[in-house]
């Protein structure tokens, strides 16, 4: 991943397209390296999380990875995902995820701890295959999921695996809003950019109190 600055805006690229920019220990201790610096800023600025993939912006864990690891592991990697999940959820700044194509299983609910997500609407695949794949969300993936909106939306999701394009994701309030590729980082921007003149420090206090049932499991 890389992390760029245009103006008041941070940038962060998902540049592991060949491997589906998908997740293992390794990438997220990137992912707390970057928010490191990103909590070390007081600045008012906002986020933008996308990919350099057409394809793919984050298909979940890493499965051939996973694996290879111990038996035993799972469990452990987990708790290190609750971790980034709920350090993303509650960053202290605005979040906008940028949604360029496939966003399944982990990457779902990385998607989901973002403050607004805008989709490309010709590509791509939201979906929670969970249920298919036989592995179950942890107490404070739960939580995330119900930062969705439209619960009814969610209950079908989550129970079904099923996978919706972007015009269904704006249909089931998944994203804010959906674009071609051509104007999609744009739009993103002209969003973050909006977000990034905002008190930052009114801002994380609104959002920590609009998700309180994460910010408990921060005490």
């Amino acid at each position: 991943m890389e992390l760029t600055k245009e103006g008041a805006v941070y940038v962060l690229t998902l540049t592991n397209g060949a491997n589906a920019n998908t997740l293992t220990e390794g990438v997220v201790d990137e992912y707390h390296d970057i928010l490191d610096e990103l909590e070390a800023s007081a600045e008012n600025s906002a986020l933008i999380l996308t990919s350099s993939d057409p394809k793919f912006w984050c298909n979940g864990i890493n499965l051939d990875w996973l694996l290879k690891q111990p038996h035993d592991y799972f469990p452990k990697f987990i708790e290190i995902l609750d971790e980034l999940f709920l350090r993303l959820s509650l960053l202290p700044m605005p979040t906008v995820g940028c949604l360029t194509g496939h966003v399944y299983a982990g990457g779902a609910i990385l998607a989901t701890t973002l403050d607004f997500r805008l989709m490309r609407e010709d590509r791509g695949f939201f979906c929670f295959p969970e249920v298919d794949i036989k592995i179950l969300f942890s107490p404070i993936m739960y939580e995330i999921l119900r930062l969705l909106p439209d619960h009814y939306a969610l209950n079908e999701l989550v129970l079904t695996g099923k996978r919706i394009g972007g015009k269904e994701a704006l249909m089931m309030k998944l994203v804010s809003a959906v674009f071609p590729e051509e104007t999609l980082y744009d739009k993103a921007m002209e969003l973050a950019m909006s977000l990034a003149k905002k008190d930052r420090r009114t801002y994380a206090h609104i959002k920590r109190g609009l998700r309180q049932a994460l910010v408990k499991y921060t005490l």
